[in-house]
């Protein structure tokens, strides 16, 4: 059996990044590895076992372009309306809270390196 533990993505400015994720979604650095050209820094929280990981490229001289392959990662609440708020008063700009029928409620934010994040309430299947 398989155990998935984490999701990466490329950032082009780590440090901005790492304050955008603990701000929105609470996650601290587990643990950073720099090696030569490269970091691998790895943000977690007591809410989940699964890890971000934000790979940063020392050399890499503009933002990555996500091309047509990426989706979003997405994030659970407890209350979206008053993530919402919350994340609006801090100036991310979540987009509007979409209900779709009884599955689920959400809304997307997007990090500093344009990656789309779905912010679900807790509920249904997302629930767990």
């Amino acid at each position: 059996m398989a155990k998935i533990i984490h999701s990466m993505i490329r950032v082009f400015k780590p440090d901005v990044s790492i304050e955008f994720y603990n701000k929105v979604f609470n996650l601290e650095i587990a643990e950073r590895c720099d090696f030569d050209g490269f970091s691998l820094i790895y943000l977690g929280n007591s809410e989940s076992d699964i890890e971000l990981e934000l790979t940063y490229n020392h050399d890499q001289k503009e933002p990555y372009s996500h091309g047509s392959g990426y989706g979003h990662l997405a994030f659970v609440v407890d209350d979206i309306e008053s993530e919402h708020k919350r994340l609006s008063d801090l100036g991310f700009n979540p987009q509007k809270i979409v209900s779709f029928n009884s599955f689920a409620k959400f809304f997307f934010i997007t990090d500093p390196d344009g990656y789309e994040i779905e912010v679900l309430e807790k509920f249904g299947r997302f629930g767990k």
